[in-house]
């Protein structure tokens, strides 16, 4: 009796097992697929962001143009490839390209939930249709400009990767540096922070933390709203919003997209 409930079993077994090897490789290549468009988009917006600062700054010399050299930094430092860094910048000087503008629009999800939607684009009527249809048709809603940015702090986020922080030596140095104000965070279940400064003070909080013998390599700058008051919002909601977010990220001319969700 016990052979043939185990035989009665086995093929049902069998099936849950494949069904489960079916959806754990469903879930490896959803998660490979997501990482490979972000690593995508992250290339494409640097690109877009170092044609705007050669022609900006009037040269593509990184010595002579500061917000050139420090963009070459920040997409080293976000895994660019230098040889997309060189198309970009050979790009920019062929006078071939649009000049990119950016832009920010101000959103409401589901549950009090609020969105800043950053933008980069050459063509505005485009990423402005683009924008508003996404966020609506997902029963987000568009909101003024200035009725969610109040609620935000815009600040350069440093990571600077694995590693103890000794924050008297960080406090000297950021002094020496000519920094004026920042903010420890500390990540959760990673060893290692993140500092938060004033946009303009991103390159010298990366000049401070590199005198204290942080890698350059590791050193990543970038910009964010961070919100004042984050709200939280029920599983489906955040699911919902999540699905604007989403495919807002997908868009060609979106940079970047913040929210006040703390789940």
């Amino acid at each position: 009796t016990q052979s043939m409930a185990n035989t009665n079993a086995s093929p049902s077994l069998r099936e849950s097992l494949a069904l489960f090897m079916g959806r754990a490789a469903a879930v490896r290549a959803s998660t490979k697929a997501k990482t490979d468009a972000k690593k995508a988009k992250t290339n494409a917006v640097y690109g877009k962001k170092i044609i705007m600062a050669v022609k900006q700054g009037g040269s593509d010399d990184p010595n002579a143009n500061r917000l050139l050299g420090d963009l070459i930094k920040q997409a080293k430092a976000n895994s660019v490839p230098v040889d997309n860094i060189q198309r970009a910048i050979k790009k920019a000087t062929e006078g071939n390209v649009g000049d990119f503008k950016e832009k920010t629009f101000e959103a409401y999800g589901l549950g009090g939930a609020s969105m800043i939607i950053s933008v980069l684009t050459d063509n505005d009527n485009r990423a402005t249709a683009d924008v508003k249809s996404t966020v609506n048709k997902r029963n987000g809603k568009i909101a003024e400009q200035g009725s969610v940015a109040f609620m935000y702090d815009r600040k350069a986020i440093v990571e600077f990767g694995e590693g103890e922080l000794d924050e008297e030596a960080l406090l000297e140095a950021a002094i020496d540096a000519g920094c004026e104000d920042y903010e420890v965070e500390e990540c959760d279940g990673e060893a290692q922070s993140r500092v938060l400064v004033d946009p303009k003070e991103g390159s010298l909080m990366s000049e401070a933390l590199k005198s204290m013998g942080f890698d350059e390599e590791n050193i990543k700058v970038t910009l964010s709203y961070i919100s004042k008051a984050p709200v939280e919002v029920s599983d489906e909601e955040f699911e919902k919003n999540m699905e604007i977010i989403d495919a807002l990220e997908e868009l060609d001319d979106v940079d970047d997209v913040h929210h006040n969700m703390s789940n």
